[in-house]
């Protein structure tokens, strides 16, 4: 399986019908459009990006698929979910969702960096209701990727007991292989 496919398949177990969840890096709208079919018309999608050609690849990709769940499509970092997301969401979402690195087919020179991900993972734990989740697909093999995944396992130390995750590291695959890391919010 896929580590794509992989997010997938762990995100059926805890989104449900109803629920808000946030595609932090919206890309070419595939993890959009998986959410959206998710939760349905009765949840909500927030997909951000900073690259206004992401959002209308995303656009076009939910639309192509008619899909009926509400989507808030946010020309913005990551970085800045915590104040586009409304209020009455916050420690209500159910999963939030990041792929790292680069669009792929488009300009390689934007790309995620440690700083903003990390204030984004930041504000994620606070966005995050009990039992939700926020899942990272961290590519490696470009410039900056390996930076930017050992900035978040660094990261992953400072988590209280509030947080338990997991990391996946394809074993016998090219030299710098993306790692898959799942955080969850422990019920209380």
């Amino acid at each position: 399986m896929r580590l794509t496919e992989r997010v997938h398949h762990d995100l059926k177990k805890y989104v449900q019908l109803g629920d808000g969840v946030v595609d932090a890096t919206s890309g070419n709208g595939h993890d959009t459009l998986f959410l959206a079919q998710l939760v349905g018309i009765e949840g909500h999608v927030f997909t951000f990006d900073v690259q206004l050609e992401a959002l209308e690849k995303t656009r076009q990709h939910v639309e192509q698929h008619e899909s009926i769940a509400p989507i808030q499509y946010i020309h913005r970092g990551h970085e800045y979910m915590q104040s586009e997301i409304a209020k009455r969401y916050h420690g209500r979402i159910r999963a939030i969702v990041f792929n790292l690195g680069y669009l792929p087919q488009a300009n390689h020179t934007v790309m995620t960096v440690p700083h903003t991900t990390i204030d984004a993972l930041q504000q994620s734990t606070s966005l995050l209701c009990q039992g939700g989740v926020i899942s990272i697909l961290a590519y490696t093999g470009h410039i900056g990727g390996r930076d930017e995944a050992e900035s978040i396992k660094k990261w992953l130390l400072t988590l209280g007991d509030s947080f338990e995750y997991d990391i996946e590291i394809p074993k016998n695959t090219r030299a710098s292989p993306p790692e898959y890391i799942l955080i969850r919010k422990i019920d209380l």
